[in-house]
């Protein structure tokens, strides 16, 4: 019978596999040059994200005008309200940017982006030989290296249930290579935490060694065909991750501090918990990975299409498709386009914990969330079938981040005009700002390059 070692030393991963690279190259790097690293989250939303439903309502008649017309635009947030589902986020005005304008043509849309929409570039939907280069996250978690490097969590499902364990994620450590996800709480829990929950474990007991010894698809994947000419030519061994987890015990009294609790409602995977029961719970998990030092970089797909929602206030004894209210359908008499404000009042709580938490953590003269940077955004453009004209993105940023959009509404130029940025724009300038100089990340929009307007690079005027 093949080991689990055995089958890990005799199997080359990359394209198909689960990147583990991240998790080894971390320790040893050099700290920030500030003591403290920047921390970035990213989490991704299913439907789309309807402009019109981002706009500040106390707009001045003229405002409105131009940013109905799609013109651009920049508005103080003071003395403005915000729409009711980011009301969570009143307090932390001067921290919120809302940037409207980007595009994501160049990336997949409709009805899911995979990792295309993070690394900027058309990922033949999801097909490991379409995934073009490492995903945003993975280039800002070399930057600020961490213990696990970076960090996926998601909320999916197949519209009956969540799905549970260690699976396939959304974003890429490289060309060809598919990341992984913990995909509830209690798995997150146990493998980020085992340092202190199970100090002794070895790799008979490791849900991530289970899931690649397992998954009988995948292995077929890895081992036949034209994706086993992508896959790369270094082999993660067991020891790798025995390694990585000895360096981790000696964390385990800073983690142990911060160590989150889970209900017993978790303990089979959550197959019972409701929706905000299991984002509270990921929420939880989130943070103390950030505040322990786990790592700097999340990625949190806190839903997609497929994704059942339980338990949503206002429609509590109602099992919601995403993907139906996408398509107008009401539930419990409740209409489609209030389960869609109340979907993403539920996200904004959690966002609004996040950043709370982190301001209530000293750091250095301030607090943990003064380095730290949170977006929300639609994973697939403007809209339940997006076109990628326009991807609205929510940001709160700390005081120390260095950019220079908190507090404000900014609508910048629309698709394919004179002085439009592209995702690809906007993620150049979070590694430009951050220390990579890369002249620009991500594919160039065609029909930019077909008009022969200037497309490269970042968005200097954010830049601080």
């Amino acid at each position: 019978m093949k080991t689990r070692r055995d089958f890990l030393k005799s199997t080359v991963l990359g394209a198909g596999a689960l990147s583990l690279t991240p998790y080894f190259n971390a320790f040893g790097a050099a700290p920030a040059a500030s003591g403290f690293p920047k921390r970035f989250v990213f989490i991704r939303k299913s439907n789309g994200e309807r402009p019109l439903e981002v706009a500040l309502p106390t707009f001045s008649a003229k405002d409105k005008a131009l940013d109905e017309k799609k013109q651009p635009l920049e508005v103080d947030l003071r003395g403005h309200e915000l729409p009711v589902w980011l009301r969570a986020l009143d307090k932390h005005k001067a921290n919120l940017g809302i940037l409207q304008g980007l595009s994501c043509m160049m990336s997949e849309n409709g009805h899911y982006s995979y990792s295309s929409i993070m690394g900027a570039y058309k990922s033949n939907r999801n097909s490991l030989s379409g995934i073009k280069r490492a995903t945003i996250d993975f280039e800002l978690a070399k930057l600020f290296p961490s213990p696990f490097g970076h960090v996926e969590l998601s909320l999916t499902g197949d519209y009956s249930k969540y799905r549970t364990g260690i699976v396939s994620g959304y974003s890429a450590s490289g060309p060809h290579q598919r990341n992984y996800c913990y995909a509830d709480p209690q798995t997150a829990f146990n493998e980020l935490f085992r340092a202190v929950t199970n100090p002794g474990a070895v790799d008979s007991d490791n849900a991530m060694l289970s899931f690649l010894e397992n998954d009988e698809s995948f292995k077929e994947r890895i081992l036949q065909g034209y994706e086993k000419q992508k896959l790369s030519s270094h082999i993660t061994s067991i020891e790798a991750i025995q390694a990585r987890n000895l360096k981790l015990s000696k964390m385990a009294g800073s983690i142990a501090r911060h160590i989150p609790k889970l209900g017993k409602i978790h303990a089979d995977g959550g197959l019972n918990a409701s929706s905000p029961e299991k984002q509270d719970a990921m929420t939880d998990i989130l943070i103390a990975a950030l505040i322990t030092g786990l790592t700097n970089v999340v990625t949190y797909t806190i839903d997609e299409l497929s994704t059942p929602v339980r338990g949503l206030p206002g429609n509590e004894a109602d099992r919601i498709s995403i993907h139906a209210i996408g398509h107008n359908e009401s539930y419990g008499g409740v209409p489609a386009d209030k389960i869609r404000e109340n979907i993403r009042i539920g996200h904004m709580q959690q966002v609004a914990r996040i950043v709370e938490r982190l301001k209530a953590e000293p750091e250095g003269k301030g607090t943990m969330f003064d380095n730290t940077m949170i977006m929300y955004f639609p994973e697939g453009g403007e809209t339940h079938h997006g076109h990628g004209t326009e991807a609205p993105f929510v940001i709160l940023a700390g005081n120390n981040c260095k950019l220079n959009l908190a507090g404000r509404y900014i609508r910048l130029p629309f698709h394919a005009t004179e002085g439009h940025k592209t995702i690809g724009n906007w993620y150049t300038t979070l590694l430009n700002a951050h220390g990579n100089p890369i002249k620009h990340y991500g594919d160039l929009d065609l029909e930019m390059a077909r008009k022969k307007l200037d497309q490269a690079g970042a968005i200097r005027q954010f830049i601080a």
